[in-house]
């Protein structure tokens, strides 16, 4: 029992706000003077309204991207001003606050920046224009969009003349929108997106003979979600030059040098002869001899008094040309050539 004491004998009303809700309470009232006080009056008994239910239907639209979409039925009381609403994840043992949403009539709400393949729970709480907050709704469960399956068995090609081949498996993405190609010059540097393409394959053209280079591969769906693919990179190389000739000799036969070479690389399937000519102390012109099937080089235009400097190159069958073998220099004499 608690007494409480109003001074002014003019007040004709009391409101107790120190009550709970759907609950009964009695009162009755005393007149006082200064030496003396009535007898009780007739006791009121009056029972305060239950706490207001939230909204009567609640749904959540799931497998969305990254999100989750929060639908409701407006609350048909009209002292209602704003919804809030409430959210959980299994990990958290509390309910806590995630946003409000003002007007009666407001129906959705969208939750953004969640995590991939996550499980969410929401409910909905009123508050009306005189700041009672209902009973929470019913709870909606949700489970946001994983991202893709990752892309299996990428391959990359080292025997190709001025290309690399990528190839991978294909990936049974529901709604599948492409693939996304990476490379990078070595395993652990920056990838960078060269192509996003729908086939299972790849031709990376590149203009450098033997050169290196990793790749990555990813497959998007149409929400724009990606599939891991930091784990896995492959190695891909163009064709490597044919190995160079190694030198073996340079000499006069007759009026005609003779230049000869080994070479053990079986790619080789020609070689190429560079000649340059030196007259006097300025003057020089530089020529080539193409395709030469065997090891041997016989060059009759020599001059007397002239110097000469040749090279050697290997070629394979797809044309790829070898670095130059050591340069070989001949001198004639006033009576040579």
């Amino acid at each position: 029992e608690s007494t409480t004491t109003i001074e002014n004998r003019f007040t004709t009303h009391y409101t107790d706000e120190d009550v709970e809700p759907e609950s009964k309470y009695a009162y009755y009232f005393k007149t006082y003077t200064q030496n003396s006080e009535s007898n009780p009056s007739k006791e009121v008994v009056v029972s305060t309204l239950p706490v207001l239910d939230s909204v009567s239907w609640i749904h959540a639209i799931e497998n969305m991207p990254r999100s989750a979409k929060i639908i409701w039925r407006p609350h048909t009381n009209q002292i209602v001003k704003r919804y809030i609403l409430e959210r959980k994840t299994l990990e958290e043992d509390d309910w806590s606050e995630l946003d409000t949403v003002d007007g009666r009539l407001s129906a959705e709400y969208i939750d953004e920046e969640l995590q991939d393949d996550f499980v969410y729970k929401y409910r909905i709480r009123v508050l009306t224009y005189n700041d009672i907050v209902s009973n929470p709704s019913k709870e909606v469960r949700i489970v946001t969009k994983p991202l893709p399956e990752q892309v299996q068995n990428i391959k990359a090609t080292d025997n190709l003349p001025k290309q690399i081949k990528v190839t991978w498996n294909q990936v049974n993405t529901k709604d599948f929108a492409n693939y996304n190609l990476y490379r990078s010059q070595s395993i652990d540097g920056n990838y960078d997106l060269i192509a996003k393409i729908k086939k299972l394959e790849f031709i990376d053209t590149i203009e450098e003979d033997g050169e290196d280079y990793f790749y990555q591969v990813s497959v998007v769906d149409k929400d724009d979600l990606e599939s891991i693919h930091t784990l896995q990179s492959v190695h891909g190389k163009t064709l490597a030059k044919p190995s160079k000739p190694s030198l073996v000799e340079v000499k006069m036969v007759g009026n005609a040098l003779e230049i000869h070479w080994n070479s053990t690389d079986p790619r080789v399937k020609s070689f190429s002869v560079v000649k340059t000519s030196k007259f006097g102390w300025i003057d020089t012109m530089s020529e080539e001899f193409t395709d030469i099937k065997n090891k041997t080089f016989v060059d009759s235009a020599i001059a007397p008094e002239s110097t000469y400097f040749y090279e050697v190159y290997s070629l394979d069958e797809f044309g790829i040309k070898s670095e130059p073998s050591i340069e070989v220099k001949y001198t004639t004499t006033k009576d040579e050539g």
